[in-house]
């Protein structure tokens, strides 16, 4: 009688108290699990359904035990309460796809400002806002944001390396070489790893770089925009001979190199693992000239 008074006492499994420390502790039985464990203190469980929620009230828990969901029952709300929920979850669900559409509308207005200061800086502040005036305002909105977009695609043409491999198709032996000849850097077009960075500061900065260029080589053009396309060019040209001699420079400096041999030092003509063992062609000898000894 006592063991089944024992067994039939409650125990709460979260803070291991017992129906006899708490008379007035409110019980409940929310799964299929039996025995102690099937009973806790209500308050315990709410405590520990906050913490598995984690400020989520609507996510489903489950018993660790028997995996039963613990069906939780709210009080009824007012329809103000009512109608304040349903905007929160609505927020919650368009708040994803309203930041993305901020971002995008942020990179969209910046490549904007960006292609209208790149056409006053190519043509003229003044003679860029002439022709921005004059332009139509919609080819303006999609020309415009079109600007950087081709510089870093531009940027991208990696056509140095085509040179390369053209200039590496006959590909000889550089004097003082091993007769090896490594992996020409041109075999691997598209497969170096371009730096995100580099690649995009490279393109935005080009206009400016190509309008200087053109203002010290190209003094004598009248005309701001064929300057600047003068200029691009030169610095474009110039760029890629730099390197491409500085690529053909690193495959023979790769296909002279050798390497030395082991410096004598007090361990020569220590021992092996092959003379300590016998197993060295000179043990032979050594055997035979025993034999004979051992005949005389």
């Amino acid at each position: 009688m006592a063991a089944t008074e024992e067994n039939n006492e409650k125990h709460c499994w979260v803070c291991f108290a017992t129906e006899c420390d708490d008379r007035g502790a409110e019980w409940v039985r929310p799964c299929r699990c039996k025995g102690c464990t099937k009973w806790i203190h209500q308050s315990c469980l709410q405590r520990w359904l906050d913490e598995k929620q984690k400020s989520n009230s609507g996510a489903g828990v489950n018993c660790p035990q028997c995996g039963t969901e613990y069906h939780v029952v709210f009080p009824k709300m007012g329809p103000l309460v009512y109608f304040l929920q349903q905007v929160d979850r609505a927020l919650s669900r368009v708040s994803p796809f309203a930041a993305v559409g901020v971002v995008v509308g942020t990179v969209y207005w910046s490549a904007v400002t960006y292609g209208a200061v790149t056409v006053m800086q190519v043509v003229g502040h003044k003679k860029g806002l002439h022709v921005m005036e004059r332009a139509d305002p919609i080819f303006l909105l999609m020309g415009l944001p079109t600007i950087p977009v081709l510089l870093v695609l531009g940027k991208m043409v990696r056509w140095e390396e085509y040179v390369v491999r053209l200039w590496q198709r006959y590909r000889y032996f550089p004097p003082g070489s091993s007769g090896y000849l490594p992996r020409s850097p041109a075999d691997n077009i598209g497969s170096d790893h371009l730096s995100v960075s580099r690649t995009l500061c490279g393109a935005l900065i080009f206009p400016s770089i190509a309008t200087m260029v053109g203002r010290l080589l190209f003094r004598r053009v009248s005309s701001n925009l064929q300057r600047t396309v003068l200029g691009g060019i030169a610095f474009i040209l110039i760029k890629g001979v730099l390197k491409v001699y500085f690529k053909q420079q690193q495959f023979i400096l790769q296909a002279s190199k050798h390497i030395l041999d082991y410096p004598d030092g007090p361990g020569e003509g220590l021992e092996g693992p092959r003379d300590r063992l016998g197993d060295g062609p000179g043990d032979r000898p050594r055997e035979e000239d025993a034999e004979d000894s051992g005949d005389d």
